[in-house]
């Protein structure tokens, strides 16, 4: 298991995100001197006045990049925008390391993060854009997982995002049956959940902030030895997407639910098509679409995440996506959210690979009713 992320959540002025970034390198020291690898460092801010002026907000967070990387952060998030919504494409284009989001708080919404979707994707020839904005339904603030990630105006907090697929993958090997592999996840995110949460509060404590939690999720990395996709198929015994993934996805959910630690975010069971590597290999077959994920997020987290989608697809078919998400999310109410990317020139069964680490290759999948405006 791995640490996704050491998420500080401060103000967004020069004297705090120099503090935030000296407590985060400072738990980044203690987690890897108790054998946890970090892999990122970030910092997540309140999310802008819907009255400021869309030049001054584009100019404050060139600048507040500056300074988190100064700081040592890897990546910033400014939270969801509100009216500012039309300008994230630009504010994607002008910046590298930038996160923004847009909450579903009304049917309006979904029709803003629709067209901000789609003026994303021309951002960069491959669509590469949107994977630095989401659309959030029902998700609070002090989740430590990006694009969700926002501060809730308080004192400063820390918080930790897990990649621990890979704990699924032992347990479902290692266990004579589903309930069994269950129970062994359970134990085992209470135990170093626990841990983690004496390690860092006083970290926090000692830079006078909150130790918010851990988001202790089963994110996976694209390779087969930490694929969630692998866990649940070893576990249900069919591809993913067949009949009986969803009561494997919903059971790994169950016992993350159960276990007590200090919590915050989805802890949840994470199904990014193009972060997994089987999850991406049965795309590319056709195992699943759209009506799957969205299936399955109704009984785990986090939603729509690394969904490629074709070029072509319409304003219109990307609004009723949304509202499906923000419609599942206020009648189970429960976070969910969704990190959707059309790829330009790309149609469905087409292949997708982008030169980034942590994306795995795959093919765009079909949208339902594409043809529909």
């Amino acid at each position: 298991m791995r640490i996704r992320a050491v998420t500080v959540f401060g103000a967004p002025v020069e004297e705090e995100i120099r503090r935030a970034g000296a407590l985060a390198r400072a738990a980044r020291e203690a987690l890897a001197a108790a054998g946890y690898e970090v892999q990122t460092l970030r910092l997540a801010l309140p999310p802008p006045e819907p009255s400021e002026v869309p030049e001054a907000f584009l100019a404050r967070a060139r600048a507040q990049e500056a300074l988190a990387q100064e700081a040592g952060f890897d990546y910033l998030s400014v939270g969801p925008v509100g009216p500012l919504a039309p300008h994230i494409p630009r504010l994607l284009a002008e910046t590298r390391s930038v996160f923004a989001a847009l909450a579903l708080s009304r049917e309006a919404d979904a029709r803003a993060a629709a067209r901000v979707i789609r003026e994303n994707a021309a951002v960069a020839p491959d669509g590469f854009a949107n994977l630095r904005f989401a659309a959030l339904a029902g998700v609070p603030p002090l989740c430590p997982f990006f694009p969700a990630a926002y501060h809730d105006g308080g004192p400063m907090a820390l918080a930790l995002a897990t990649e621990a697929a890979d704990l699924a993958v032992e347990a479902a090997r290692a266990a004579q049956d589903p309930p069994a592999a269950c129970a062994m996840i359970q134990a085992q995110v209470e135990a170093i959940g626990r841990q983690l949460g004496a390690l860092l509060r006083p970290i926090a404590a000692a830079f006078g902030a909150r130790f918010a939690g851990v988001d202790f999720s089963l994110a996976p990395f694209p390779e087969p030895e930490r694929s969630i996709g692998t866990a649940i198929e070893a576990l249900s015994g069919v591809p993913f997407g067949a009949s009986g993934t969803l009561a494997v996805i919903a059971g790994l959910a169950a016992a993350l639910h159960a276990a007590d630690f200090p919590r915050t975010g989805f802890c949840g069971v994470m199904l990014p098509v193009l972060e997994d590597a089987i999850l991406a290999r049965r795309a590319a077959e056709g195992a699943f679409g759209l009506p799957h994920l969205l299936l399955y997020s109704a009984v785990c987290g986090t939603g729509l995440d690394t969904v490629p989608l074709p070029g072509s697809t319409p304003e219109g078919a990307l609004i009723r996506i949304l509202e499906d998400l923000r419609a599942l999310s206020e009648r189970l109410r429960k976070p969910l959210t969704a990190r959707l990317m059309p790829i330009p020139g790309r149609e469905p069964g087409d292949p997708v690979r982008f030169d980034f680490a942590y994306l795995a290759p795959s093919a765009v999948l079909t949208v339902p009713d594409l043809d529909m405006r």
